[in-house]
């Protein structure tokens, strides 16, 4: 009789057969590399020099297994010998000219797997002497005078000698050239080497050529090579706005700069996938020069569907997203949009709450965009943005049952122009109106004292400078923006300001050091006297007033703080100080429309202060405050394929005070996380502890801290432990 054998789990059977289907071997009589070392190799990037040789290690398979999914690397000793002068040629090109790779080591460490080390005795290297240009005669003083800064600029002298800064050295020289009508530049380019001195000596010779206007321009379908009619370039696309945008005229003196920043004005139209502008240079040379215009059209209409959540110390939401956009509205490459987020908030659900919803508030954002490109001038677009959102105001990581829940509509406008200079400058002038409605989210817990509306109108200056070398996985160069407002004419009389700079160090192919630096600083003359002078002892300190008087006496500050949360800083969250939670870093405070509604429970949690006495932290929520201040540090790592892994620290903090940076107050959260690459930016988790003695300096703990100082507020725990989790899309910065 057969004897039955337990059935495996369905998913227990299907990882046996992945793993069995994803298995690789060793061919017979080979051996597989297990790892590849580079000894005494102190003055390179190992990692980068590693990407140049074909021996390389067998991959791992989440970072553990060999043999799994991946190949493994054989070992073949004519490729290592070859790999031996890769090595010779790589450090030649970085000015180590005596280099030479003395020994190769096969070590097995079992019948079928070795171990490679490579010595190389890199020898002295050779620095840059002296830079000679000539050619320069014919030429405007001012103009010869700039080929030699560019070609000396990039070769200073004492640097060590690199190839691809020659080259650079040489493009350089060339580029002032044709910047300056000289379309048919040349450079020529030398190095000699003194071994004897260890010293390296440049000449660069400039064939500068007739200067030169621009011809005719001949804009050409990538899809369909031959010349289009003018109303004929991509149905339903007429070709003026193309031509007005690239604002380049018949006649006008030749310039690459010009042609590059027309490449650039051309895909801001958002309506074309690849743009290519190449002059049509004689032989012999011509004083004028056409263009011919290579477009490739991407699709006029874009439907997005997709949805997200959010689950937190605050809140736990999904929501719906639906967008349409339509490049070329009515014509003249106007671009209209319309994106929908619909969501529900599962309260009071929170990552540290997990338990079912009791209620559903339902919330919906709506944005609608009109831009015309063109207005005034070519590179000059227009925008109309009406927006109506509706929304739960959550703050509290702790509320009660009895607490209203306060919510939102909020529709909103702005109108204005931004202007691109260039491939890295960014300027946006506009003026935004937004009107903040409440009501009572559960009509079961009514809002205690009627809340003011409040209306905010403010021009805002926006302004960006870009020389990163990708916007979203930046891996060197700096950003710096700025944001200016100024409001009247509403609820609020104020200046804000909020300046901020980042920088992007390679520190090899697949490490990035990353900082982030940001100041704001907030200016009001109507609003603002409750939370920069009443926080720490809010307004009735008697002793045994009535509810009614109590409430009277916090509903006179409502509008105040109204103004504050929506026009104040705050700090915590995805994007700035994962550590906190979203709005966690602010100066807390009681709040009279969102803590329990009948005084006698809020005198029952402390809430209400006696003579000589503060507020418990358990009482404050965020409020916003007026000067800001933080910083990040971040090193991320390009671990296998599309997952990477970073390590940061954040610190920064929000005072309640006008002009007031306070150092002491680091809120210093140190964590690490993990990234997946998609094609709209990593996907991202980042888990961030907050350093017990690094928040206020002098405290032992932030529960101290915030005993001390209840505008401090008590921050939500996870699991009991001072963290944070952050999950987006894109880097933090």
């Amino acid at each position: 009789m057969p004897i039955p054998f337990p059935r495996p789990p369905p998913v227990a059977l299907a990882v046996g057969l992945l793993a069995a289907c994803a298995c690789t071997s060793i061919p017979p009589g080979r051996s597989a590399v297990d790892s590849v070392r580079i000894v005494n190799a102190p003055s390179v990037d190992r990692a980068e020099l590693r990407q140049k040789l074909a021996t390389t290690a067998t991959p791992r398979f989440l970072g553990l297994f060999r043999g799994i999914v991946y190949d493994y690397s054989v070992f073949d000793a004519s490729i290592l010998q070859r790999d031996l002068a890769r090595i010779e040629r790589y450090y030649q090109g970085h000015g180590f000219f005596g280099v030479h790779s003395r020994a190769a080591r096969v070590v097995h460490v079992s019948p079928d797997h070795v171990r490679v080390e490579i010595v190389v005795d890199e020898g002295p290297v050779s620095l840059n002497r002296r830079v000679l240009v000539l050619g320069l005669d014919d030429l405007p003083p001012a103009v010869a005078q700039a080929v030699r800064d560019a070609a000396a600029g990039a070769l200073p002298a004492g640097a060590r000698f690199d190839e691809e800064t020659y080259a650079a050295a040489r493009t350089a020289a060339q580029r002032v050239l044709t910047d300056d009508g000289y379309a048919y530049a040349t450079v020529q380019s030398d190095a000699q080497v003194d071994l004897a001195a260890h010293a390296v000596d440049y000449a660069f010779t400039v064939s500068a050529g007739p200067r030169a206007v621009f011809g005719s321009i001949t804009i050409v379908n990538a899809q369909s090579p031959q010349e289009q009619g003018p109303s004929r370039f991509v149905e339903p696309m007429a070709e003026a706005p193309l031509r007005r945008a690239m604002k380049i005229r018949s006649g006008e003196t030749y310039s690459t700069a010009a042609i590059d920043a027309a490449t650039q004005a051309l895909l801001d139209l958002e309506v074309l996938a690849s743009v290519r502008i190449e002059p049509k240079l004689s032989d012999p040379p011509s004083p004028i020069v056409p263009l011919t215009v290579t477009l490739e059209p991407a699709k006029l209409h874009v439907t997005r569907l997709g949805g997200g959540f959010e689950l937190d110390a605050i809140k736990t939401e999904v929501h719906a997203l639906v967008g349409w956009e339509n490049h070329d509205f009515l014509g003249d490459l106007r671009d209209f949009s319309v994106d929908a987020r619909p969501g529900v908030v599962l309260y009071p659900t929170r990552v540290d709450n997990l338990v079912a919803p009791t209620d559903w508030l339902p919330e919906e954002r709506l944005r609608l965009q009109l831009r015309q490109p063109g207005f005034l001038e070519a590179r000059t677009t227009a925008y109309v943005r009406p927006e109506l959102n509706v929304y739960p105001l959550l703050v509290q990581p702790n509320p009660s049952a009895s607490e209203p829940v306060v919510g939102y509509v909020e529709p909103k406008g702005a109108v204005g122009v931004d202007r691109r200079f260039g491939k890295h400058v960014l300027v946006n002038l506009g003026h935004n109106v937004q009107g903040e409605l409440p009501f009572a989210y559960i009509p079961s817990l009514p809002i205690a004292e009627p809340l003011p509306s409040i209306v905010l109108s403010y021009p805002e200056l926006q302004t960006v400078l870009d020389f990163r070398d990708d916007p979203v996985h930046p891996h060197a160069g700096l950003y710096a923006s700025n944001d200016l407002q100024a409001a009247f004419g509403g609820s609020a009389t104020d200046v804000r300001v909020q300046p901020e700079v980042r920088g992007y160090v390679p520190l090899s192919r697949g490490v990035t050091l990353a900082a982030r630096g940001s100041v704001g600083l907030l200016f009001s003359s109507n609003y603002g006297t409750y939370v920069q002078n009443y926080l720490k002892e809010p307004l009735a300190p008697q002793q045994n007033l009535p509810p009614d008087a109590v409430n009277r006496l916090y509903g006179t500050v409502d509008r105040d703080i109204e103004i504050v949360y929506f026009r104040g800083f705050f700090s915590g969250g995805p994007s700035s100080n994962r550590g906190f939670p979203l709005r966690g870093i602010a100066p807390h405070g009681i709040v009279p429309f969102l803590n329990p509604v009948s005084a006698s429970s809020q005198v029952a949690l402390q809430c209400v202060p006696k003579k000589g006495q503060t507020l418990g932290p358990q009482c404050s929520v965020p409020i916003g405050g007026f000067s800001l201040w933080e910083a990040s540090v971040e090193t991320r790592f390009d671990v296998s394929g599309p997952f990477g892994v970073t390590v940061f620290c954040d610190a920064g903090d929000v005072a309640a005070a006008e002009a007031t940076i306070r150092l002491d107050h680091l809120h210093l959260a140190c964590g690490v996380g993990a990234r997946y690459d998609t094609p709209v930016g990593p996907i991202r988790l980042d888990v961030g502890y907050r350093v017990p003695w690094l928040q206020v300096l002098g405290f032992s703990n932030e529960t101290d801290a915030a005993n001390a100082d209840p505008t401090e507020g008590s921050q939500p725990r996870i699991f009991y432990q001072p963290i944070a989790l952050s999950f987006g899309i894109g880097e933090a910065f």
